[in-house]
């Protein structure tokens, strides 16, 4: 394994994590400001679901795509995500229609699943994987940092300029990053020497049992969470009259979760060890999913529950993430972005079974995502084996 030198790894992590808070600002704006893009469009708020379901389903290409950086190569890979980024949003700019914006939305998307696992393979590349959970942790601080900085910021912006103003900032950050990455990995692909093709890098993951099963624990931690993910809103404005007030909390509390899930990951996973870490936040999503049914007498205490939950689940997931990164080396960016692809398969499916759990209670959604932590527990415990 090659190393990247100490001095520059800090310029790197930093790059990275505001790279990732750009693109994911990006991807995450479309949803607080339905309504707003619906209105300026002049189109339903359900074309603009539609766009977003499509981008959804360009997830499930994650492998495909993501293979991008095991074949041409980490850093390039990196580059051409960012360029297809900023070109969406560019095009926005000089094409403001629903097209433009439905475009934008899937060059978005496909620049994220290529930059994404060809980064965090990059760090298994260059990084020890007794240090890999606190760097690949810090990358993401950018995707807390969209939803506590980013999108309130995107909300300003559109309040006092219109819909369209994030959209060439935010192409123009992408384009400023593509040269800042050059400047900071000057001359460095660490995957050139091990160039594989598409066949190549699937085959060595289904013969690796821990790798199918890593991909299984996402699938299924997904699920869990978003189970309750999908039904919470509903939760909070039924139990308690206050939708506005109640929702507006809870975003800033699942924010703050996500931020102190990933710097739990910093201070603990390497410490603890990936699959320690994994089991034990495993064991807190289950306990979780069981406390929240017990919360609706109080909104403090809902929040509480909820915030519980979600620092569980990313505190897992983070984690999960560092070790998918060291089970195959030889296909880390194809199997990362596998990982995506599994959680995004378990986004739909919970999405689709959330509400019509919610039917019978939120006990029903608590139990389902309890049973996925169990059973993502099992399968850690008896088929994987990383270190």
């Amino acid at each position: 394994m090659s190393q990247a030198p100490r001095s520059s790894l800090p310029r790197q992590l930093l790059l990275f994590s505001s790279i990732r808070a750009v693109i994911n600002t990006g991807y995450r704006m479309v949803y607080p400001f339905l309504p707003t893009l619906s209105r300026a469009l002049g189109v339903s708020i359900e074309s603009i679901v539609l766009a977003i379901t499509a981008r959804s389903l360009l997830g499930f290409l994650g492998p495909v795509i993501g293979s991008a950086g095991d074949i041409l190569g980490r850093r390039k890979t990196m580059v051409i995500g960012i360029l297809l980024f900023s070109s969406g949003f560019l095009l926005v700019v000089l094409w403001p229609t629903y097209t433009g914006l439905f475009l934008a939305l899937l060059l978005g998307t496909a620049g994220k699943i290529l930059f994404d696992p060809a980064m965090q393979a990059y760090l298994g590349d260059s990084v020890t994987y007794n240090q890999r959970g606190r760097v690949i942790a810090i990358t993401e601080f950018g995707w807390s940092g969209a939803a506590l900085v980013g999108l309130p910021i995107t909300g300003w912006l559109i309040a006092r300029y219109g819909w369209l103003a994030p959209f060439p900032i935010l192409g123009v950050l992408g384009l400023l990053a593509v040269v800042l990455l050059f400047r900071t990995l000057p001359g460095l692909n660490l995957r050139t020497a091990a160039r594989t093709t598409f066949y190549q890098t699937i085959k060595s993951i289904l013969r690796e049992p821990s790798a199918t099963a890593a991909l299984a624990v996402a699938f299924l931690l997904s699920t869990g969470n978003e189970v309750v993910n999908i039904v919470y809103g509903i939760w909070l404005e039924g139990g308690f009259g206050l939708q506005v007030a109640a929702l507006g909390a809870a975003s800033a509390v699942i924010g703050a979760a996500e931020l102190a899930g990933e710097g739990a990951v910093v201070a603990w996973t390497d410490r603890l060890g990936k699959r320690r870490a994994i089991g034990i936040g495993l064991v807190v999503v289950a306990l979780a999913c069981l406390l929240l049914p017990f919360t609706a007498n109080s909104l403090a205490f809902a929040l509480f529950g909820l915030f519980l939950f979600y620092i569980a689940f990313e505190f897992t997931f983070v984690s999960l993430i560092s070790m998918v990164s060291e089970i195959t080396p030889a296909s880390r960016a194809t199997l990362l972005a596998g990982n995506l692809t599994a959680a995004a398969g378990g986004r739909a499916l919970g999405a689709w079974i959330g509400p019509q759990l919610f039917s019978w209670g939120l006990m029903a959604n608590a139990t389902v995502g309890t049973l996925t932590a169990i059973l993502s527990l099992i399968l850690l415990i008896r088929l994987i084996r990383v270190e």
